[in-house]
């Protein structure tokens, strides 16, 4: 298996346009990661590290943007005000029958496109300015006084400039991913985010080894825990791969007909239906979502010394049943959100009755415009359980055994969801252009091969 691996990334670097994709997006996500390690001026970040290493929803918050938070740094706020923006777009084009028009003409996705990105700016400007006043009242968001981080007298100058920064910084991360979607190899905003989780890896994997190895002491870990903790690890890993290649096929027929003086004969084919076709989307949603609005009640309710907020914001803490109840009903929701405006049963029926298909047994038309409404509602209700599972149960585990921050983050559900769903895209993307050179893939083994 390991020697198919090696021979296939070998083969990759043969086709020049295929080379040419990766080592360009290899560039660009270097680029990404330098954002998250150069410091934003006038910020002490040494006193921050160690209050967002022991948990909660800024550990989080931080791991999505490879560190940049606890490193005060330019690219502090990550790639999620561009994934709100989208969030905020999708749902009005849902709603709004100007743009659910719009989406539907020629080049209309386009002009959405460039809606979200306006929406991302005015985002990144209130974003960067609450995050220059956390970073300036760092007690107010932690609880505790983890000292003075702004270095600067002026403090109207650092709010601006910090402001700016951060803006420009979540700007600059969505125009890579952009470049990285149309001209490198993968989703270029799911890479982005990756590659930030990826960064955390040396850490994570010390903390692991330190659990059963601690350098004083005895470990209240023993054998049986790594066990456990490798085979789901292994069981994660083995489940999103499964579910993320798992298919419905639904048979379609072709009937003869004539085009001229040609007559073309009809076939049997198939449509495949993906079980989990939003992918690592909804985690990725509702995990953008649910990072803010304890951190803010926590500041209202200490700001206005109402106890409701203040104790509202301890039940939205990571790991909290409000927290876990609220976080599945929203991995449940973005799956079908996303399968209602991305899947179009309706021009998918229009299509094959045009081209002279039909599903076996089931009327051209709006019948088969209802079949595959249900078909569909239903492999999205499995896959979301799925993707809810395996979000929720490591987050479970972790607080049970009290497993460090670190470990339970890297390792635990939404990471390795995101990670295995993001690697696996990129690999069938990589896949195409092997098969259309006759070279065997990742994932298949090539069909042309042999023939000529």
């Amino acid at each position: 298996m390991l020697g198919k691996i090696v021979t296939t990334l070998t083969n990759c670097f043969k086709i020049p346009e295929l080379k040419s994709r990766i080592l360009f997006t290899l560039m660009l996500l270097a680029i990404c990661r330098l954002a998250a390690l150069i410091p934003a001026p006038g910020l002490d970040a040494s006193k921050l590290k160690g209050m967002v290493e022991m948990g909660g929803l800024l550990s989080m918050y931080s791991l999505f943007t490879g560190g940049g938070f606890q490193n005060c740094a330019v690219g502090a706020l990550g790639i999620m005000p561009y994934i709100s923006a989208t969030i905020i777009i999708q749902l009005l084009t849902a709603v709004v029958p100007r743009l659910s028009k719009l989406a539907r003409e020629e080049g209309g996705r386009t002009k959405i496109v460039q809606y979200g990105r306006y929406l991302t700016l005015v985002l990144c400007l209130g974003q960067g300015l609450v995050m220059a006043l956390a970073w300036e009242n760092p007690q107010r968001l932690f609880g505790t006084d983890i000292g003075r981080l702004v270095l600067y007298d002026n403090i109207w100058w650092y709010r601006i400039q910090t402001m700016i920064i951060l803006t420009t910084g979540t700007m600059l991360l969505m125009w890579l991913g952009e470049q990285i979607t149309e001209r490198g190899i993968g989703n270029g905003i799911s890479l982005v985010i990756t590659i930030g989780i990826l960064a955390q890896l040396p850490g994570a994997a010390i903390a692991a080894w330190e659990m059963f190895f601690p350098p004083t002491g005895e470990s209240r870990f023993h054998l049986f825990h790594a066990i456990g903790l490798i085979g789901l690890l292994g069981g994660v890993i083995a489940g999103v791969v499964a579910v993320t290649q798992a298919q419905r096929k639904i048979p379609v027929q072709y009937a003869q007909r004539a085009v001229g003086r040609k007559v073309i004969s009809g076939g049997s084919s198939f449509m495949p239906l993906r079980v989990n076709y939003a992918g690592v989307m909804p985690v990725i949603f509702a995990q953008a979502i649910l990072m803010f609005p304890a951190q803010i009640l926590q500041f209202l309710g200490t700001q206005t010394e109402t106890p409701f907020l203040t104790r509202l914001a301890l039940q939205l803490q990571e790991g909290s049943i409000l927290y876990l109840v609220i976080f599945g009903l929203m991995i449940l929701f973005f799956s079908y959100f996303w399968v209602a405006t991305q899947f179009n049963e309706i021009q998918i029926a229009d299509d094959m009755k045009r081209s002279g298909g039909y599903i076996p047994g089931i009327r051209p038309g709006q019948a088969t415009s209802d079949f595959l409404h249900r078909v569909m509602s239903r492999i999205t209700l499995a896959g979301a359980i799925f993707l809810t599972i395996i979000a929720i149960i490591p987050i479970i585990l972790g607080n049970a055994f009290n497993i460090p921050p670190v470990v339970s983050q890297f390792f635990g559900g939404t990471s390795m969801l995101i990670m295995v769903g993001v690697m696996l895209d990129t690999m069938r993307q990589m896949e195409s252009h092997l098969l259309m050179r006759r070279y065997d893939g990742f994932l298949t083994k090539g069909k042309l091969r042999g023939r000529f």
